[in-house]
């Protein structure tokens, strides 16, 4: 017989990196929101799932039962075949912890293949999200890195992943990046996806004496960061990016690949164009119906970008420091350095 575990067991299991997390839930409900890193067997598709809903609210549960039971035999080999092929300890979950994944787990146990059940299922795996979140302490003093648009904060961001510091990409788990162009090339993520894919990372450096990010405002897209993040960011050390105009203009066109999203870069640009004095606006706008994306970006950056972002820098009581750089890599290197001799003043005041 399968055997219930609780949200709390399961993260305890996460870390251990001891269990495969398999979502019988159909595809659209796993679209919108799932445990992070979990894996979709559905039970029912979508139109199985409405098919059963509408014979349970019209007929009977037992008749509901019963067509479920009809459409489960069907798929069962398949169904069971999916599990088999994964050759690790396996836990299933719906979204109360009931039929669906109940009925799973049952006939995997039939079968001969051990699982867990998560009870409470993903909702209860999103109440503790919630209730973590709003109560969560942040230890780790924040270093947020400034920069013009184009400068390549994120590229310096993976850069400083990769030799080991601990990074929080909030453009990342947001899947968005920022701006009236954030959406092009990437898969926006719901609020719900997004706090829990955070509240992962958070855990993850929870130890860690400080968290570098970049300088996003609260809301990125669609999704919002809490409070004490924002908060956390603002005291942080302030670092700025001096890249040069040519290289932020070539990392733009590299990063969002406009001659790929053509239509996408257009039609965001119109959505801005009132912004900014019309005879700019016809000169831009026509560099990009010409392909000529790069043109169109200097002048974009030029007239509202930078402009902007100076005028969002008067907020900030504190003057970052300034780190000047040709490129992301040489940026990466110097960052690296001051905090690599940060963390080296931390231990030895902490001596």
């Amino acid at each position: 017989m399968f055997q219930d575990i609780t949200v709390e067991e399961l993260l305890e299991q996460q870390r251990k990196r001891e269990l495969v997390l398999i979502d019988v839930r159909s595809s659209s409900e796993y679209n919108d929101f799932t445990i992070p890193g979990s894996v979709n067997i559905p039970l029912f598709n979508d139109a199985e799932r409405a098919e059963i809903g509408t014979i349970y609210k019209q007929e009977s549960v037992e008749a509901a039962k019963q067509r479920g039971l009809e459409i489960v035999s069907a798929k069962l080999p398949a169904f069971i075949k999916r599990f088999q092929e994964i050759d690790q300890r396996k836990a299933v979950f719906c979204w109360r912890g009931g039929m669906r994944s109940r009925t799973a787990a049952t006939l995997l146990s039939l079968m001969g293949i051990r699982v867990y059940r998560i009870t409470g299922g993903i909702r209860q795996y999103r109440s503790w999200v919630v209730e973590t979140l709003r109560n969560f302490e942040l230890k780790s003093q924040m270093v947020v890195i400034h920069g013009l648009t184009g400068a390549g904060k994120t590229a310096v961001l993976h850069k400083l992943a990769q030799k080991g510091f601990p990074v929080l990409d909030i453009e990342q788990l947001a899947g968005h990046r920022g701006s009236i162009f954030g959406h092009i090339g990437v898969k926006p993520n719901n609020q719900k996806t997004f706090e829990a894919l955070l509240l992962q990372e958070l855990l993850r450096f929870r130890e860690a004496p400080f968290l570098v990010m970049e300088a996003e405002s609260k809301r990125i897209g669609k999704v919002v960061m809490p409070e004490f993040l924002v908060e956390a960011k603002e005291r942080g050390i302030q670092l700025f990016l001096d890249i040069p105009l040519e290289q932020r203009v070539r990392h733009i066109i590299e990063d969002y690949d406009p001659m790929s999203h053509k239509e996408e870069c257009i039609e965001a640009f119109q959505r801005l164009r009132r912004r900014l004095h019309t005879p700019v606006a016809a000169q831009i706008g026509q560099h990009f119906l010409k392909d000529d994306f790069a043109e169109g970006v200097a002048l974009l950056l030029e007239h509202y970008y930078d402009p902007r972002y100076e005028h969002a820098g008067e907020q900030y009581e504190a003057v970052p420091e300034r780190i000047s750089a040709s490129d992301p890599d040489e940026a990466a290197e110097k960052i690296a350095g001051r905090l690599t001799a940060l963390m080296s003043q931390r231990q030895a005041n902490q001596a």
